[in-house]
């Protein structure tokens, strides 16, 4: 298949309307409508439900849609980094977590500025779940993601940084005396919800707790009495005389590690990843 073919299959699974596919792709329906047919055929299976009024697809669609997405990532990935191998002057671009990693980075960037050989390292700071994508889209070289909350599947990892969760709560709250609570505990509070990240895309998941995209906007809803939140330890220094902590034993741990995709080749990323976990 062509990345053609896939990019023009995938306009018309997502709006399921040829006409709208079209428009978005800047061509005339009949050519993009023949294009479908000839990959249906070349595939020896149905892709698309054609009805009188509306188009959807069929379950091996759904498979093309879900597949053709990642590998037409991946083609775009790959031309991102191509050019950024051909300017090796421009330095690295490193991704992670506004907020999320307190003084480490801080640590690593003066460490690797201080190696024989340094390239600039341009920071960018993103919202939950960005930098996985920004790493994995070629927008970044290299990232600091924290597990269990980021995933590394198909990347490579050094871990860094092991530590426990504490509980965010309101100053004056009930529990606030207290040396430790459950996670039982923490998850049967309706009065002080646990705050709803949202997952890659945008989109939030259900349920009770307020909605959030950085650290202020949490802390804020915690001091107004609104939230909880389980953090990693680090974050502590962050607090304000409106927070109050308490641990959580049974909190899964958080794993800060270093990833950079499998193929890279970059002397520049090895010698970041070398200092990091030197640190």
């Amino acid at each position: 298949m062509e990345t053609r073919e896939l990019r023009y299959f995938v306009a018309v699974a997502e709006e399921l309307h040829f006409g709208r596919a079209a428009r978005r792709l800047g061509m005339a329906q009949p050519p993009l409508s023949r294009a479908i047919q000839r990959l249906e055929r070349r595939l020896g299976v149905p892709l698309l439900h054609r009805g009188a009024r509306a188009v959807s697809l069929t379950e091996a669609g759904a498979v093309l849609l879900r597949e053709a997405r990642v590998a037409l990532d991946a083609v775009e990935a790959a031309e991102r980094r191509t050019r950024r191998a051909a300017c090796p002057s421009h330095g690295l671009v490193l991704a992670t977590k506004a907020g999320a990693v307190g003084d480490l980075l801080a640590k690593l960037l003066d460490a690797y500025a201080a190696e024989p050989g340094a390239v600039a390292v341009e920071v960018l700071l993103c919202g939950p779940g960005e930098q996985e994508r920004l790493l994995r889209d070629g927008h970044a070289d290299v990232a600091l993601l924290q597990r269990p909350f980021d995933t590394t599947a198909g990347l490579d990892t050094e871990d860094l940084h092991t530590e426990p969760q504490i509980l965010v709560l309101p100053a004056g709250h009930p529990w606030s005396g207290r040396p430790h609570v459950t996670m039982a505990e923490v998850t049967g509070r309706p009065d002080l919800p646990l705050p709803r990240w949202p997952r890659p895309g945008g989109r939030y998941p259900d349920g009770p707790g307020p909605r959030v995209r950085d650290h202020t906007q949490l802390f804020q809803l915690i001091a107004l009495g609104r939230a909880g939140a389980l953090v990693p330890e680090s974050l502590r220094p962050q607090l304000r005389e409106a927070h109050a902590t308490v641990a959580v034993p049974d909190a899964p741990p958080v794993t800060t590690v270093i990833a950079w995709p499998p193929h890279s080749r970059s002397r520049a990323v090895a010698a970041l990843v070398r200092t990091a976990t030197r640190l």
